[in-house]
């Protein structure tokens, strides 16, 4: 009797693939309503010897002034427009701490903003937060119980107000007629905004909430309400940072994750992974209190960003991290499409890295080589068409 039940057991014990919660297939997600899809714009793209696509565009080389060639740009707003891409998204460094990069990356939104075809295609700016140029840091500067309080943004007067300026001076972009909106709400993306660090609430220490409340209260004076997306580091939990988002921000997104950052795992597994991380970041957002004029009204939403491919060889040769090669047929952007869309939250925002990026091969440029595949997918998977 013994025998046989040791053996009864050992059989509903037996390991199998066909149990492993990430043995699954993305399904094929029907497009029922249009999703507002954005694409990263990059002008600091160089074609070395590595890069082995030439844009239909001819290979472009942006000069440091960041004045993208007229005819680049044109065409690359016809392609977009095509592939019924809602708005470019374009990095903007901080203009009163950082005011020669600032210069370089207007210029960018300049040279879009002058083409004959700009009508055919919206913006919005995506605001650099870099914690050198803030003076910020999370480490350092222990508090009673010896947790890290680091340098909070607040500790220097002159870069807080110049932190607060750089947001009034892009309300000049957000009063576009072009410029993109959610909700009615112009879209603003602070990137690294995990390491946004402020000690401004006694009550509650580290919560960056004051900083957004004077934010939103400063564009209020100019008549924008915006909806902030914020963006974290790939492959990590917001519970790690919802001081950074709760009563905050509007929405949140995970930085590229084709970076797999050396996991094995995630690249060989690539699909059911980050499906899995998507679901859990949707399902932990959307139970968290938004930011926003009228505290309490909305939570938090997540917004899906994907890419087409990612290759660690192209700038670095000896890196030995495994790349994420783009499928000749288009099959790994196709299915990469379809966790968006499984996982995007009720505003349907989903983000593209990027459109033009070739220095990492995210690009969903239009190329010789691959020709319009990678608009046509966009186009299928994301409008009703």
């Amino acid at each position: 009797m013994a025998s046989m039940l040791t053996l009864s057991c050992k059989k509903n014990q037996d390991p199998s693939i066909d149990n492993y919660f990430l043995n699954y297939q993305i399904p094929e997600v029907p497009v029922t309503a249009d999703y507002v899809v954005g694409a990263l714009y990059y002008t600091s793209a160089t074609f070395n010897a590595n890069i082995t696509y030439t844009p239909l565009a001819g290979k472009y080389v942006t000069p440091v002034t960041g004045i993208v060639p007229a005819a680049t740009m044109q065409m690359h707003i016809d392609e977009a427009a095509a592939a019924k891409i809602d708005y470019f998204v374009f990095s903007m460094r901080s203009a009163n701490l950082d005011a020669n990069n600032y210069k370089v990356d207007s210029l960018t939104v300049g040279s879009f903003l002058a083409a004959p075809n700009v009508s055919k295609m919206n913006f919005a700016v995506s605001y650099n937060l870099t914690t050198g140029t803030l003076g910020i840091s999370d480490t350092g500067n222990p508090d009673a119980n010896g947790n890290p309080r680091g340098t909070p943004l607040e500790a220097n007067a002159t870069k807080l107000e110049g932190f607060y300026r750089d947001f009034q001076r892009l309300a000049f972009y957000m009063a576009k007629p072009n410029y993109q909106k959610i909700n009615g709400k112009p879209i603003l993306i602070i990137n690294h905004a995990q390491s946004l660090n402020s000690n401004m609430d006694p009550a509650n220490p580290g919560s960056d909430q004051p900083v957004y409340t004077e934010l939103r209260r400063r564009l209020s004076l100019v008549g924008l309400d915006v909806y902030i997306i914020a963006e974290q580091d790939q492959w990590s939990t917001p519970n790690n940072y919802y001081f950074r988002y709760q009563n905050c921000v509007d929405a949140v997104y995970e930085a590229n994750m084709t970076d797999n950052r050396g996991n094995i795992d995630r690249n060989y597994i690539f699909a059911t992974m980050c499906d899995q991380s998507f679901a859990y970041w949707k399902k932990e957002l959307e139970s968290w209190p938004a930011g926003g004029l009228t505290p309490g009204k909305n939570n938090l939403e997540f917004v899906p960003m994907i890419e087409a491919g990612y290759n660690y060889q192209i700038t670095a040769p000896t890196n030995t991290n495994l790349s994420i090669p783009r499928t000749a047929d288009g099959s790994f952007y196709r299915t990469y499409t379809n966790i968006a869309k499984r996982n995007a939250s009720a505003s349907r925002l989903v983000l593209i890295d990027s459109f033009n990026n070739f220095s990492i091969d995210t690009q969903i440029e239009p190329t010789q080589e691959y020709g319009t595949l990678y608009m046509d997918i966009t186009k299928q998977e994301f409008k009703i068409n």
